[in-house]
């Protein structure tokens, strides 16, 4: 019986797990539809499809500044562009090519002197 009960409530705790995040879900979709208007809604859904991290980091940004008061407005798709474009030049990824070269005395010298 005590097993029953134990799984029942994993069972109830994982069920509001999955309330309290679909309920998160609903309030950044409230906050995004009250910021954006249509188009750049649109383009942050095309960009979630392609780019999930940096959609979610520009929802992030843009439900920060809201609650912040710092926005003045709906923002449009152009005012969108220039916060994705500052998103990306911040989590731009800068490559580096690091050359391992061989020293003068290398184990493969010593191998040659037989």
């Amino acid at each position: 019986m005590a097993e029953l009960q134990a799984k029942h409530g994993e069972g109830s705790n994982a069920q509001q797990g999955k309330e309290a995040k679909q309920r998160e879900a609903e309030m950044r979709n409230t906050i995004l539809a009250q910021v954006l208007d249509q188009p750049a809604r649109a383009r942050l859904s095309n960009l979630a499809l392609v780019k999930p991290e940096k959609a979610t980091a520009v929802e992030n940004y843009l439900i920060q500044m809201a609650r912040m008061g710092q926005l003045g407005g709906k923002i449009s798709e152009s005012g969108l562009i220039e916060i994705l474009e500052k998103v990306s030049q911040q989590t731009e990824k800068k490559t580096t090519v690091k050359f391992n070269r061989r020293r003068v005395m290398d184990s493969d010298d010593d191998e040659d002197d037989y």
